[in-house]
């Protein structure tokens, strides 16, 4: 659908229909999410755009890295924490990180506040990326229509 490229307020931009690709068991555990694809919206091809909010309690994903994806995240609103390995560091409005894909280095932000906080997330789209998760028995790997299939570690479908 090709959209107009008149701006508008990123919170008119729709939430998916489904609020995250996880599989069963893993899609409750970002409840509180709610996020926006601005990129998508917008048709971006060669990188994405998320306004992501996360309620008290909610995180943004399951700890992740990418194998070729860089990601990037710049915080709005609220103090969200960023796990980063084993470290851990509070964020405020104006706080940003980077994640080089590539470095095996897994990556969450969750809300332990009392308030909503909001960042954007800006990704690029390499073709072909995994996505190692390794707290937990779950794999992504991206087909080349970009679309992302998620196994066990073994490699057995959900």
């Amino acid at each position: 659908m090709t959209r107009p490229l008149a701006p508008l307020s990123a919170l008119a931009v729709p939430l998916p229909s489904r609020p995250t690709n996880y599989p069963p068991p893993f899609d409750r555990l970002v409840a509180g999410r709610r996020k926006r694809k601005l990129g998508d919206y917008f048709g971006l091809k060669n990188f994405g755009v998320n306004l992501t909010i996360l309620e008290p309690g909610a995180m943004s994903a399951l700890a992740h890295h990418h194998s070729l994806q860089d990601e990037f995240i710049y915080v709005l609103e609220g103090t969200p924490t960023l796990v980063l390995g084993e470290e851990e560091y509070r964020l405020e409005p104006g706080d940003c990180c980077g994640f080089p894909a590539g470095r095996g280095i897994a990556a969450q932000l969750v809300n332990r506040s009392e308030q909503p906080a909001a960042f954007l997330e800006i990704g690029d789209r390499t073709a072909g990326d995994e996505v190692v998760y390794p707290n937990d028995d779950l794999k992504a790997v991206q087909s080349p229509e970009g679309r992302w299939r998620f196994t066990h570690k073994d490699g057995r479908p959900y």
